[in-house]
């Protein structure tokens, strides 16, 4: 237990009753890089493991980007044994050559830890601010609502493994005095300071402009703007899910054949008459999950 139980520690308690995010007597991957962010989380699970009897362990992704990149791992491997949790770790054979790369990489990464280590879910500390920076990195790409949804609190990692960001609520200036006032040391990772990227751009170029000019809370309201239509988002899909099953069943009712094969074939067509009643979202949600089915090597973004 850390030396004082703060705000922060309610917080995060009172959300995870609340979502139901990280049961009791589960096994915990917690993805640490070593700055502000998940050092914080990593503090907070420990502290709160003796309530909720959590199994706990760290693992960190090596991309190799930086000529610091072993230091970075050999500084979050002794956090990880100052805390007494397992460490494990898994550095690029091929240093990945773009963010989508390298997040890609590092999620299967992290899949392939939890498995091995039957971890049933991979935690990792995004922030409000994070969620806030990928809803504008993906307005100005021109995404639509599922783009905007911005990081959501839960999604499927692999196979039995849940991926889950308990800190959405969390902005990085809490994150950070929290670190603080735990006395805990950060590793500084320099290519937060590359303005090559686009996210740090709008990390410290856009972002501050709109707090300054616009709304000092920019971060907390384009945080709750993607809450609000994550869960338009999950109607939507509901929704749309049933279009689905009405196109598909007249479709196979005017195509089915006496002597059909005793296996379900993939999803060939659609019933154009059924799809033109549903609303131009839905059929535009419906046409997605078409394309995807037929074209596997579509991925959604």
């Amino acid at each position: 237990m850390s030396n004082k139980w703060t705000g922060l520690h309610a917080r995060l308690h009172c959300i995870l009753r609340a979502r139901g995010l990280l049961p009791k007597q589960h096994s915990l991957l917690i993805a640490v890089s070593g700055g502000q962010d998940s050092l914080c989380l990593m503090r907070l699970l420990r502290d709160l493991q003796p309530q909720w009897g959590w199994n706990l362990a760290i693992a960190h992704c090596n991309h190799r980007w930086r000529g610091d990149a072993t230091a970075n791992a050999d500084f979050v491997e002794a956090l990880a044994q100052a805390s007494h949790l397992p460490y494990f770790s898994a550095t690029a054979v091929e240093i990945p050559a773009s963010e989508a790369a390298a997040r890609q990489w590092r999620y299967q990464m992290l899949s392939e830890i939890a498995l091995a280590q039957r971890c049933t879910y991979v935690v990792t500390g995004h922030t409000a601010s994070d969620r806030a920076e990928t809803l504008l990195y993906n307005l100005i790409r021109g995404s639509g609502a599922d783009g905007l949804q911005a990081l959501t609190w839960q999604r499927h990692l692999a196979a039995g493994v849940l991926l889950v960001r308990p800190l959405l609520e969390t902005t990085r200036a809490e994150t950070e005095q929290f670190c603080q006032a735990q006395g805990l040391k950060i590793w500084q990772d320099c290519t937060n300071q590359d303005w090559q990227y686009a996210r740090n751009r709008i990390r410290q170029d856009l972002l501050p402009y709109l707090k300054t000019h616009f709304n000092p809370q920019a971060e907390q309201a384009l945080s709750q703007t993607a809450e609000l239509l994550r869960a338009e988002v999950d109607y939507l899909e509901t929704v749309a899910a049933q279009w689905w099953e009405r196109a598909i069943a007249e479709e196979t009712s005017t195509t089915e054949k006496p002597q059909a094969p005793a296996t379900t074939p993939a999803i060939s067509s659609l019933n154009r008459l059924v799809l033109q009643a549903a609303p131009l979202a839905l059929q535009r949600r419906v046409m997605r999950r078409f394309l995807l089915q037929a074209l596997p090597t579509v991925h959604p973004l």
